[in-house]
């Protein structure tokens, strides 16, 4: 039976208001801001930031696009695989390895393998180039079909499998190094270690229906697919002692010692202020929690072709108050800031202070970018 919350009368209008205001802490430092969210998904588009950046830039006080690959060789904070790819404090990471994938390699791979971890220990830090023109393994198919060097698809499976990690980037591209030392892993219990990863997905992704806590515990099977048999009975122990209520028909659940239906969350989320949110801002990653939320359907149409695009290549969810009203997408030209905006409902809301509390986003988001007016950047974003 799932956990008996002591407030089982929650109305969807406090359930909204938890959902953005729990999310949305103080800005505070990049660590402390990853370590809070528990985990920041990435992605290396730029339109016209990363997502990562673009989910950092509101939870980390005088954020910059680009700050997050910047800091990170000096960050408790691994890039690993996560329920997606993303950015994790390094104390969670370590929870999943020494991972064991379903595929094993050959002996031949294996050898290779073990040939680079002698180049990588020689070196300190390498760059895929360096590996590739250093044992030239040619060239191999990629999960798109299309043609990639071997040596970069080696170095993936060896950063997977938690032989190396990513040390930093290098004008994007990921820099290798040994991977730390892990300490007593052997002898952790599969089932605890589970239970503490899916505390740190509902952290990140609360208030979560049961239909997505359930798909998030299965997106696990990519972090640890070593225990990809024991997804089940992870999900049934969350359901189980996690807090939880009935909203609508639809049961939710939170982390525990959190109250949904307290009013600090509803006068934190109806705060005057405009932000536009990344695609995987937890915000706006959960499809169905979003169209339960507000009542209209949310896509992420980058890899969609343009002829069937309904919101545009990358489109931001515009969130108003505890209203995610529509959306925009972005480009910087030249420093000045063009701004497609659309609406769920056909127009621009009526609200007194919107228009100015948009503007207000839009020179925030030039600060972000470096193209501020003093640097002299502007926006152009027509409301209507």
């Amino acid at each position: 039976m799932p956990f008996a919350s002591k407030r089982q009368d929650l109305t969807p209008a406090q359930l909204r208001c938890y959902a953005v205001a729990r999310t949305l802490f103080a800005p505070t430092t990049l660590g402390e801001a990853i370590r809070r969210l528990g985990f920041v998904q990435a992605d290396p588009i730029r339109a016209p930031a990363r997502a990562q950046d673009l989910t950092l830039r509101h939870r980390v006080a005088g954020y910059r696009a680009g700050d997050l690959h910047a800091r990170y060789p000096r960050l408790a904070v691994e890039e690993d695989f996560f329920v997606n790819y993303g950015f994790l404090p390094r104390d969670t990471a370590a929870l999943m390895h020494p991972r064991a994938p379903a595929t094993a390699w050959t002996a031949a791979r294996q050898a290779q393998a073990a040939a680079v971890l002698e180049f990588v220990a020689a070196r300190g830090e390498v760059h895929p180039r360096e590996v590739d023109a250093a044992f030239q393994h040619g060239k191999t198919r990629n999960w798109f079909g299309g043609s990639t060097n071997a040596s970069t698809q080696l170095l993936d499976g060896m950063h997977y499998r938690g032989l190396l990690r990513v040390a930093r980037r290098d004008g994007g591209t990921r820099r290798y190094a040994l991977a730390r030392p892990l300490v007593g892993t052997s002898s952790r219990d599969p089932d605890a270690v589970l239970d503490r990863l899916v505390d740190v997905v509902v952290n990140t992704y609360a208030p979560l229906p049961a239909r997505s806590l359930a798909e998030l515990v299965s997106h696990l099977r990519g972090g640890v697919p070593q225990w990809a048999d024991r997804r089940a009975g992870a999900l049934q122990r969350a359901r189980a002692r996690l807090p939880s209520a009935l909203v609508d028909g639809q049961r939710w659940y939170w982390p525990a010692g959190e109250q949904p239906g307290a009013a600090r969350w509803r006068q934190r989320a109806q705060a005057e202020v405009v932000r536009l949110l990344a695609p995987f801002d937890p915000i706006a990653w959960d499809r169905r929690r979003f169209e339960a939320l507000w009542g209209w359907a949310y896509r992420f149409e980058a890899y969609t072709p343009a002829a069937k695009r309904q919101r545009g290549y990358y489109a931001l969810p515009l969130l108003w108050r505890d209203q995610v009203l529509g959306w925009a997408n972005l480009a910087l030209r030249g420093g000045r800031l063009t701004v497609d905006l659309g609406w769920a409902a056909g127009s621009a809301p009526a609200d007194a202070g919107f228009s100015a509390a948009l503007d207000d986003e839009l020179q925030r988001m030039l600060v972000f970018l470096g193209a501020d007016a003093g640097a002299g950047g502007s926006a152009d974003a027509p409301i209507g």
